[in-house]
């Protein structure tokens, strides 16, 4: 991109890079860490129906849409279904790597607080997870929506009770959209292109795909954004030092001396 659409290059007072290898171990040590936290809730099956059943009562009540009108949309066909599936198992991880990867390779201050916000809202998930452990409408039979991704595949999930790679019981909130947003935030932030809020189109098909697989309720979304937010203002972008200004010492006007020949002669007066 030109000069126009990003911002000036790093310079003598940018922030210094992290370095990569402390950086890959601690990005390595979140992931391993919410693997294993996602882990301990496991077990609560009981548990995370009665709250379905919660969550679904809450979204009438609210007179949310109904998670299956968007279902409906994308059993339009099957390879427009099969394309929502390929989206929620394929591009969470990769998108939400390559946004850090271009973050600190071309902004270093950009790519330590979206690390910062991004490791934030993924612990507050995880003690919700433990806390409020929910089973994905999917499971649910009072909502009338089917396992797009079992019937139609790709699947990522294995049957739950055998299922020991992930937690099936953590659908609020919904990092895949969480993350899927401040992916758009921080594109948004660290360029100055005006197609830049094109990158709000990731969340909005994250929102759609995630709703209409019948992984998510519309509550889990809404509980992702309020934590994003959260984390936003409290982690705020550095800005970056501004060089002073070199003050000029005042220079008084030069008053520069006519010669005689050319300083005025008063007409008519004396010699």
């Amino acid at each position: 991109m030109n000069a126009r659409s990003e911002p000036a290059q790093a310079g003598p007072d940018a922030p210094a890079r992290p370095p990569l290898v402390r950086e890959l171990l601690l990005v390595a040590g979140l992931f391993l860490v919410y693997k294993f936290g996602r882990q301990l809730a496991t077990g609560h099956t009981a548990e995370a129906f009665r709250n379905a059943h919660r969550v679904w009562d809450w979204e009438r009540v609210l007179r949310l849409p109904d998670e299956g009108a968007v279902q409906s949309l994308l059993l339009h066909g099957d390879t427009l279904i099969h394309v929502a599936n390929t989206y929620y198992a394929a591009v969470h991880f990769p998108a939400t790597l390559a946004f850090l990867v271009w973050l600190y390779l071309r902004r270093p201050a950009h790519y330590v607080w979206a690390r910062r916000v991004l490791a934030a809202v993924t612990g507050a998930a995880l003690v919700l997870h433990l806390l409020f452990p929910l089973a994905p409408p999917r499971m649910l039979g009072a909502t009338g929506l089917i396992d797009t991704a079992h019937v139609f595949g790709p699947s990522v999930y294995g049957p739950p009770r055998t299922d020991s790679l992930s937690n099936q019981f953590a659908a609020m909130p919904s990092l895949h959209f969480g993350w899927a947003l401040m992916l758009a935030i921080g594109l948004i932030v660290a360029t100055r292109t005006r197609w830049r809020w094109l990158w709000l189109l990731h969340p909005l098909a994250t929102l759609l795909v995630i709703v209409g697989t019948a992984n998510h309720y519309w509550l889990d979304v809404v509980v992702a954004a309020a934590l994003l937010g959260l984390a936003l203002a409290v982690l705020r972008l550095p800005r970056s030092p501004r060089r002073p200004r070199c003050a000029l010492p005042h220079r008084r006007p030069e008053v520069r001396r006519r010669s005689p020949a050319e300083r005025p002669e008063l007409v008519g007066a004396g010699r």
